[in-house]
């Protein structure tokens, strides 16, 4: 396929003009002619030349959401389907987004649907937005769906920010600590070390072992970023099997404080999800189904798969989810109750509301849990190697003064 540029007039004698993908010249006169106007010139759009950088390429949630609101702001202003996606494919900044919002409108005009072009492209749209907007086309509320799939979108990455965040905290922290401590024992401590060989009295133990991890590390520095790299690839590979994740995913719940965001955090990513699936019609076994794999954690991934089955066999949500110890009983309740009155999604949308709150709260417990404790952690990794530092001058003054 080629575009072309064009210009030409209308019946009326008004002059137009625009671009046009075509497989050939012909075909491309063949199409301006159904609209009945006149050519006056066509000429092959010179190729672009993008420079396209690695970190720009993706097509993050921003991105998304904000397709996804003017999508549905358009057509709900009863705008035809392929002129929205023309002037979205025009408006987007990443050229891939563009790209393929272009290949998702010629799917139209050759006659697919939009839920089967959207699915064609994965790396843009996952599966719950393809389900939702199946649903809203055969819903014929088509905008009204977009509109929830981009409140969603918002919401879901305010989450993972948050969560993000409180992760990010301590890691950082303990990342400067311990940049500290390699400084000091690689570049202080030896300054020490020289004044102590000229000393000739026994060193006390600290300080030997001190200077015995600083020698260490100056010696064999090399080996220990093998260490890592290989300590890395190891977990990478370990984690990759299925035994490897159900240990880990597990560990990292059972952690105190941060264990406490994370199951938060898993609690209302699945009920904002399954709510915002199964109010917009998308059959429950597919919806559990869909928000199983985006559930970020193998742990409640297995129980929402368990209330799957549960579902098939003719029974009720909310008892494996009971069974498997990851939700609070509040939240298995609220659904019971939902399930009862026929108000799943009203009722799921509420607990994820109420969560979303919970992860602020448990956010700043870990804040303000985790500060005081590193606090003392470098205080106690510097203060005792500058403790073990001025021992042997200590020593030195008690000879000098006796």
């Amino acid at each position: 396929m080629t575009t072309y540029q064009w210009r030409g007039r209308t019946a009326g004698g008004e002059n137009v003009g625009g671009e046009l993908t075509a497989s050939s010249r012909s075909e491309l006169l063949a199409q301006l002619r159904r609209k009945k106007i006149v050519v006056t010139s066509v000429k092959q759009k010179p190729k672009e030349i993008n420079f396209k950088l690695p970190f720009n390429s993706k097509i993050g949630t921003k991105d998304q959401a904000i397709f996804t609101r003017q999508f549905a702001t358009m057509i709900n202003a009863g705008l035809p389907l392929v002129q929205c996606l023309d002037i979205l494919s025009r408006q987007l900044e990443k050229q891939l987004f563009r790209d393929i919002t272009k290949k998702v409108m010629h799917d139209i005009e050759a006659g697919a649907t939009l839920s089967e072009s959207l699915a064609k492209h994965p790396n843009a749209w996952d599966e719950l937005y393809i389900n939702m907007v199946s649903a809203g086309e055969a819903g014929g509320i088509l905008d009204i769906i977009l509109m929830r799939l981009a409140e969603y979108i918002e919401k879901i990455e305010a989450l993972k920010r948050k969560v993000r965040g409180a992760m990010m905290y301590p890691a950082v922290v303990l990342l400067v600590a311990m940049g500290a401590t390699l400084f000091m024992l690689m570049f202080i401590i030896p300054t020490f070390a020289r004044m102590f060989s000229d000393f000739g009295a026994e060193l006390p133990l600290p300080t030997k072992i001190v200077l015995m991890m600083s020698n260490a590390i100056r010696d064999w520095w090399w080996a220990g970023i093998i260490g890592v790299i290989v300590g890395l690839l190891g977990f990478k590979r370990y984690y990759s099997t299925d035994k490897g994740q159900h240990v880990v995913d597990a560990a990292m719940l059972r952690i105190p404080v941060l264990g406490d965001v994370l199951r938060k955090g898993s609690v209302s990513r699945f009920t904002r999800t399954l709510g915002t699936l199964v109010s917009s019609g998308v059959p429950i076994l597919d919806g559990l189904e869909i928000t199983a794999k985006t559930a970020g954690n193998v742990i409640v991934k297995d129980a929402v798969m368990m209330a799957r089955a549960s579902i098939r066999e003719g029974d009720t949500i909310s008892n494996p989810l009971r069974q498997s110890g990851v939700f609070p009983p509040m939240v298995v309740q609220m659904i019971t109750v939902g399930e009862e009155t026929g108000a799943l999604d009203e009722m799921l949308t509420k607990i994820a509301d109420f969560y979303d709150d919970e992860v602020d709260s448990a956010v700043d417990a870990l804040t303000s849990v985790i500060e005081p404790v590193m606090i003392v952690f470098m205080g106690a990794i510097v203060g005792g190697m500058v403790v073990a530092m001025y021992l042997p001058i200590f020593q030195m003054v008690n000879v000098i003064a006796g």
